[in-house]
């Protein structure tokens, strides 16, 4: 036998036990890392989404929130996990895309490092106003706003949220400006421009939905594609003449990098079935949730689209890590 042959043999032979295991997965509970506080879209979709494969592959999914540094902690705790297919990811844009723009120095690489599995989907981004504003669209508001350069307010989760680079995005498009007021969450911005001491807000349909549909809040676009079955008298921003703000707060199921491909594959297929049973997008559809339906090498590839995608975003916000 030649060294070639003999080099290949030995490969072979190592790769058994990985493809045994792959085959067994899961033996054991798998634990989901949630890189979030509990509450949020993100901790709903995993565990929606861990749920559902527990009842359909036998063993517990058990969702974890480590939250911290805006989901870069725990994504680099699974970044460093091995790649058995026991530690998995709640992965998503602000972790993935915009959180690697906001530093120089960043802990992992967010496509080399991972194993993306696949996308849960998410809620678009809403632009909306307290009812006492004098608007009642986009163009209505860009009027106000340009006759009060620099005094309108509108609050978001925080520097480099989507929500605020979406805001910082339309500004620029449309002409004109306001102010950014970053909070610690979403709650607190919502609160404040009920009470009228901001005049808009910048954040997830999800976190919005609620007051906008009691009349609380205006909503004047949301960053869909399309107009969204129970938001149906909310118009996008693409069809206000702005194509370049669509975008979903999106958020994902991923794993440690060499994780081997039949798990990732039988994870996708399971989470895509998963997301159109009817009990679940009961569940979604409320709150502004359009489920993903894209295999993992699609969604690989679109992850690092959106990387690319944002970081100049980032970039000319000027935003920076808190």
């Amino acid at each position: 036998m030649t060294i070639t042959l003999r080099r290949i043999a030995c490969i072979a032979i190592a790769a058994i036990p990985a493809i045994a295991h792959a085959q067994n997965w899961p033996v054991r509970p798998v634990r989901v890392i949630a890189p979030f506080a509990a509450g949020g879209t993100a901790d709903l979709l995993g565990r929606i989404t861990a749920g559902k494969l527990s009842e359909s592959m036998g063993q517990s999914f058990i969702v974890e929130n480590r939250p911290g540094a805006g989901g870069v902690l725990g994504s680099e705790l699974v970044a460093r996990s091995a790649p058995d297919g026991y530690t998995l990811l709640v992965s998503g844009v602000a972790s993935h895309a915009i959180a690697p723009a906001l530093s120089p120095k960043f802990p992992f690489d967010p496509v080399k490092d991972f194993a993306h599995i696949a996308l849960f989907g998410g809620p678009p981004s809403v632009l909306a106003v307290h009812p006492s504003l004098p608007v009642r669209d986009l163009k209505s508001f860009i009027a106000f706003a340009k006759t009060k350069p620099r005094e309108l307010t509108y609050g978001s989760p925080g520097n480099g949220t989507q929500g605020h680079l979406i805001a910082e995005l339309f500004k620029r498009s449309a002409g004109f400006d306001f102010q950014h007021i970053p909070y610690k969450g979403a709650s607190g911005a919502v609160v404040d421009v009920m009470a009228g001491h901001t005049h808009a807000i910048s954040t997830t349909l999800t976190t919005a939905g609620a007051q906008i549909r009691a009349g609380r809040l205006r909503a004047l676009a949301i960053s869909s594609a399309a107009r969204l079955p129970d938001y149906a008298n909310v118009p996008t921003y693409r069809e206000a003449g702005y194509p370049d703000l669509v975008a979903t707060i999106w958020f994902s199921l991923s794993g440690p990098a060499a994780l081997p491909t039949e798990i990732v594959n039988r994870l996708n297929g399971e989470v895509r079935r998963a997301l159109q049973l009817p009990d679940v997008r009961a569940r979604l559809l409320p709150e502004g949730i359009e489920a993903g339906t894209m295999d993992a090498k699609a969604f690989t590839e679109f992850v690092a689209a959106e990387v690319k995608r944002w970081a100049p975003v980032v970039k000319a916000s000027g935003a920076k890590a808190d």
